[in-house]
This record gives C-alpha cells, sequence and structure tokens, in this order.
C-alpha cells in the first residue's frame, strides 16, 4: 500500500513567523503605554497600559506556541533525515525552551542541531550557525536588558527601553528567517525521503 512522504511544516512556519513579527511590534506598543504610566501615574494610562499588556500577552503566548509546535515539527524532520544527530528527546526539545535558567542557553545548541541535521552534510555551515547566533546574541541581549529596565530602573529607563526593544526588533527579523531557512531546508531534504509504507490491516483471527 502508499504511504506518505513526510512534509516540512510551512503552514506552522508561517504562522509561526507572523506572530513573532507581530510580538515585536506589540512589545513594542507596550513598553512606552508602561514608561507613560509609570512616568504620569493616572487612570487613563494606567487602563491603556492594562489593555496593550494583555494583548501583548495574548500575542506572545500565541508566538511561543506556535513556535514550539513548528520548531517539534523541525525536530521530528531532522530526526528522520539525519538518525541520532539531535541531542535530546523529543520533550526535552520544547521544555528546553521553558525552563527558567536553562532556556538561556541549552535552546541555542538544539537550534544548531536541527539545522545542521535539515541538510547535507557540510552544506552551508558557516552562514547558517551564524544566523543561530547572532539570533541567539539579539535575544538573549533583549532579555538581559529588559530584565534589567524592568527590575533595577523600574521600567522608566528611556535609554534601556530604547536598547532592549532596539535588540528585540534584529531578534524578531533573525527569528523570521531562520524559520525560512531551517523549513526551506528540510523541504529541500524531505524531497529525497522514500514515502512511509502505510500499515496493512490487521489479519482476521480465525
Amino acid at each position: 500500500m502508499t504511504g506518505s512522504t513526510p512534509q516540512a511544516p510551512w503552514f506552522l512556519a508561517r504562522s509561526a513567523q507572523f506572530t513573532v513579527a507581530a510580538a515585536a511590534g506589540v512589545e513594542w506598543v507596550r513598553a512606552l503605554k508602561v514608561r507613560a504610566h509609570l512616568l504620569h501615574p493616572s487612570a487613563s494610562t494606567a487602563a491603556e497600559a492594562a489593555r496593550v499588556s494583555m494583548i501583548y500577552v495574548y500575542v506572545m503566548t500565541a508566538a511561543v506556541v506556535l513556535f514550539l509546535v513548528w520548531f517539534a515539527g523541525c525536530r521530528r524532520n531532522a530526526e528522520l533525515l539525519s538518525p541520532g544527530a539531535v541531542r535530546g528527546s523529543a520533550a526535552w526539545a520544547v521544555l528546553a525552551w521553558l525552563i527558567p535558567g536553562i532556556n538561556f542557553w541549552a535552546p541555542r545548541g538544539l537550534l544548531l542541531d536541527v539545522r545542521r541535521a535539515s541538510g547535507p552534510a557540510g552544506a552551508d555551515p558557516g552562514r547558517g550557525d551564524l544566523l543561530v547566533n547572532a539570533w541567539w546574541a539579539a535575544w538573549l541581549g533583549h532579555a538581559v536588558l529588559s530584565l534589567v529596565g524592568t527590575q533595577v530602573a523600574g521600567g522608566t529607563s528611556l535609554p534601556l527601553l530604547v536598547a532592549a526593544q532596539a535588540l528585540d526588533v534584529p531578534a524578531a527579523a533573525l527569528a523570521v528567517t531562520l524559520i525560512e531557512r531551517i523549513t526551506k531546508r528540510q523541504a529541500a531534504g524531505l524531497r529525497t525521503v522514500e514515502p512511509v509504507p502505510a500499515p496493512e490491516g490487521l489479519p482476521h483471527a480465525s
């Protein structure tokens, strides 16, 4: 019987790209609204800050969920294309992004593994690794500056806000590019994979 050929997760890739970009835009607005409220507290600024913050939570949650579902699909395909090349389990590929502390270093290695395992060995190693490292540095810098701005400066420091958000934009752009590159790489690799045979019907008991 004929089976199905594994597919690159293009729908999830496009969904993740859209929500990642949207989250970056909403975060800019949120940061400005929250700072305005902290500097000039009033009922109106509080309401605006709360409304934008709620929208940000919804959009960011969607971005995180879609990105992780996309990444889980890519990790599964990478294991098919290059068995044993991706470290850890399928569950770890998701949990590593969510555990505080661990999510500052472990996901980078997983991304590198998935990217490398998704195409021919030795193909484009330098540029692909550079893209992962550039995105990781921008994301990590944004996270650290946002934390410092909130915990140390109380969210009112304009230089810290601008610096954090200035890293958020390239981090989002690099994430969108990374999603595109890995998915395209997998699509090319999966064209060479034989279809998975469909299971035969179970024999009836005599």
